[in-house]
């Protein structure tokens, strides 16, 4: 098949463009994170410039566990989480923009729990579980204008269960990919996905794509998006470039942060081992990945709704299959801003 074909829809979720060949219906299927009984996802997106905040919320609380990839992390409570500490269930986790400055967001998410008295109970009060983790954003429009406290209480007043909105919104507003290699950087955005099995079991994803390297297609390892050619017409090839020596600087300007999570019911330290497994899918369709500059993170929700009994095998690698899915989702339904084209933009 010419490899240059025009945007068309032959199959029900199955897209073909210049952006990087054939997505697969199985890979293009849609599924959300809130495909899981109790899980609410919100988004508050900044309308002054590109930036926001994306709330996952499971207000009784979720067994959680974190694993942190990247070597430029910005994150709140990840210490919590490790399977020795003594705390071992969330009740939201916020993924936000405007680097270090969005951690404030799990401030308004913690005020919003407080009222729905929600939280770790203690002998003053019921005290919100809230980690969170940023991505960098600030080299779009006004890096003065990041997600603050109020941003995070309206995610949460916008969180619902159902149908999540992805691309350029909430923490994938400002996210942008490809930023290395010497081309133009794309539009990144956030995207979810889930994995339903016969016996009831649910696997979700929901991701913010805000990385320095290419986003390829797993399935056939063409890629996505990424940096582009000064003329548009193609991509750079930015493991190409490592290999001719002409990569340059590796920008501080990246990050890919998530959340997966499952109706199985799993201890804290199964939780961990399925977030270490999650990341699977981040670098299968992120080159490169974990890189000294980016502050890839992912959390790993279990609601334990499901009475069904779990593989943890099985759920850590249908977790990273879930990863991927919201990734590819992220990046094909990203909308352009000025400087950073989007993929439904250069599939025309």
């Amino acid at each position: 098949m010419n490899r240059r074909v025009f945007l068309g829809t032959l199959a029900a979720g199955t897209v073909y463009g210049r952006a990087g060949g054939v997505m697969s219906t199985q890979q293009l299927r849609e599924g959300f994170v809130t495909d899981i009984d109790g899980i609410r996802v919100g988004h508050f997106t900044e309308s002054r410039r590109p930036t926001g905040c994306t709330v996952i919320l499971y207000e009784p609380g979720a067994v959680a566990g974190v694993d942190v990839r990247g070597s430029a992390p910005g994150t709140r409570e990840t210490d919590l989480l490790k399977p020795t500490n003594l705390v071992d269930k969330v009740n939201a986790i916020v993924l936000a923009g405007g680097s270090a400055f969005g951690l404030e967001a799990a401030t308004g998410v913690m005020r919003y729990l407080e009222e729905q008295n929600a939280g770790f109970a203690t002998p003053a009060g019921k005290v919100p579980i809230v980690p969170a983790a940023i991505l960098y954003d600030l080299n779009v429009g006004d890096a003065k204008i990041r997600p603050n406290a109020d941003a995070g209480y309206k995610a949460c007043t916008n969180a619902k269960s159902g149908p999540v909105e992805e691309g350029s919104v909430g923490a994938g507003a400002g996210a942008t990919v490809g930023k290395i290699g010497g081309g133009t950087p794309m539009k990144g955005g956030i995207g979810t996905s889930s994995i339903r099995l016969a016996n009831g079991l649910v696997v979700g994803a929901i991701v913010a794509v805000n990385c320095v390297g290419d986003v390829i297609d797993p399935k056939t390892g063409k890629i996505v998006a990424g940096a582009r050619t000064p003329d548009g017409k193609s991509f750079v090839n930015i493991m190409d470039a490592y290999r001719a020596g002409r990569a340059g600087a590796t920008p501080l300007q990246n990050t890919t942060i998530g959340v997966v999570a499952t109706n199985a019911r799993f201890d804290k330290t199964q939780m961990t081992k399925i977030a270490e497994m999650a990341h699977d899918g981040l670098a299968r369709a992120i080159n490169p990945t974990h890189t000294p500059s980016d502050g890839d993170t992912l959390f790993a929700l279990s609601t334990g709704s499901s009475n069904s009994t779990p593989n943890l095998t099985a759920i850590g690698a249908l977790a990273a299959e879930a990863v991927s899915e919201a990734i590819l989702r992220a990046v094909i339904k990203a909308k352009s801003v000025p400087g950073f084209p989007s993929y439904s933009e250069i599939a025309k």
